[in-house]
């Protein structure tokens, strides 16, 4: 795998992403600062009681048949039923599928596009986390491509346009509404895969704080961490640019000054709006950025383990954070700034261990363990979590080269 080549198509742009000897800088060719990208989002609708867009988007979409893909949790919220009614009211006939578990499987997915195909759907609805989201991908991608859903892995291997896609997030996180990638926990290899393409990206997003106010506290936390290691990852990516850089600081600064109060306070509905707004900017950010060692090394812990990913991410995201500044600490002052722990005439590296800390420092008030061993991970799964790590399309734009050993020496800090 080629870093370069990788890091441009995960852009869909010129980016021919390398270090400049003299000054560390993205460049695009032989000369010049990295200048020409392309900036992929959907149709968004975002703010109270926006849930009822979603039929009228699915309506102008050309929906009959729509399939909505859900979870047993959020179902028990009430929020689907909510969404059933406005459908059947637009005229619609909408067929419900909730057979999808955290850490969507490959085998869930096959059988979720089993049910699209037996019914006869012709648009895809999702309402839930950062799993409802990618099931919901995964089953409009095997609709107009076929196959099984794990042959796609990797960047831009969608032949045919898929069915149209109308997400509405009920964490404030994921990004998955948003973006161009679908996850999904390859049973077999106990891992988890990397789906990337622009076809991806959903047609509209329909984000509703209101759906935030039943998320389990642990749920809240997870995905709140999800959403700062977006910020931060695609911050100091190696296909980062302006556009990227504006979302990427605004959720930083959005998530540090919000999630813990919406711990304490879960019916703070500003808060909530925030927090949904952080998640949004995270993933604009993200999805056109892409991400770095901390994703990459997450997915395979989550996949091994099936545990929560924005919980494996706030365990490791401060020891990748030192990893990469230690190469790049200017990076990291823009960062430090908009997290509020940055001091006029701070040296690069100490902003760079403030950060770290600072991140550290929301684990603890929100509730996330310190070291990977707390969540079942032991010195003999590093070898092989660092072997797998290698090969996830997250790491090919982490703005420092990273070998097995790299990775193999992040894993146990962080045990």
């Amino acid at each position: 795998m080629v870093l370069a080549d990788e890091a441009r198509k995960a852009g869909d742009s010129v980016l021919l992403a390398r270090r400049s000897p003299d000054d560390r800088r993205v460049t695009d060719g032989d000369s010049g600062p990295l200048r020409l990208s392309k900036f992929h989002a959907p149709e968004i609708v975002f703010g109270p009681n926006s849930l009822a867009e979603a039929a009228h988007a699915a309506v102008r979409l050309g929906a009959r048949r729509p399939l909505v893909v859900t979870d047993p949790g959020l179902t028990e919220a009430g929020w689907p039923a909510e969404l059933l009614t406005q459908l059947r009211a637009a005229g619609l006939r909408p067929v419900v599928w909730t057979d999808v578990t955290p850490n969507p499987k490959d085998h869930e997915i096959e059988a979720g596009h089993e049910r699209y195909v037996e019914a006869g759907c012709d648009v895809v609805l999702g309402i839930g986390g950062g799993s409802v989201i990618d099931a919901a991908k995964g089953i409009a991608l095997l609709a107009a491509n076929g196959g099984r859903i794990l042959d796609y892995e990797g960047i831009d291997r969608i032949a045919h346009p898929i069915p149209p896609l109308i997400m509405m997030p009920s964490t404030s996180g994921t990004g998955a509404d948003v973006s161009q990638f679908c996850v999904v926990t390859d049973t077999e290899r106990h891992t988890k895969i990397t789906i990337m393409g622009r076809a991806l990206v959903p047609d509209v997003s329909v984000i509703d704080p209101r759906l935030l106010v039943t998320m389990p506290d642990e749920l809240n936390a997870a995905t709140g961490l999800d959403a700062l290691t977006h910020g931060i990852e695609a911050f100091v990516s190696l296909a980062h640019g302006p556009l990227t850089d504006h979302h990427a600081l605004q959720a930083i600064s959005l998530v540090n000054g919000n999630l813990a109060h919406t711990i304490h306070e879960p019916r703070d509905t500003e808060a909530r709006s925030f927090m949904a707004q952080a998640a949004l900017e995270a993933g604009l950010a993200f999805t056109n950025a892409i991400l770095g060692a901390t994703h990459a090394m997450s997915h395979q812990v989550g996949g091994m383990l099936d545990l929560p990913h924005g919980v494996v991410n706030g365990v490791l995201l401060p020891h990748v954070i030192r990893f990469n500044g230690a190469e790049l600490p200017e990076r990291f002052v823009p960062i430090a700034q908009a997290l509020g722990v940055y001091e006029p005439g701070m040296p690069a590296p100490e902003a760079v261990e403030r950060v770290a800390e600072e991140v550290r420092t929301l684990g603890d008030e929100v509730g996330v363990p310190r070291g990977l061993g707390a969540l079942g991970v032991t010195g003999e799964d590093i070898p092989r979590l660092s072997e797998l790590t290698l090969s996830d399309a997250c790491l090919t734009t982490n703005p420092r080269p990273t070998s097995v050993g790299d990775v193999e020496t992040l894993f146990k800090a962080a045990l």
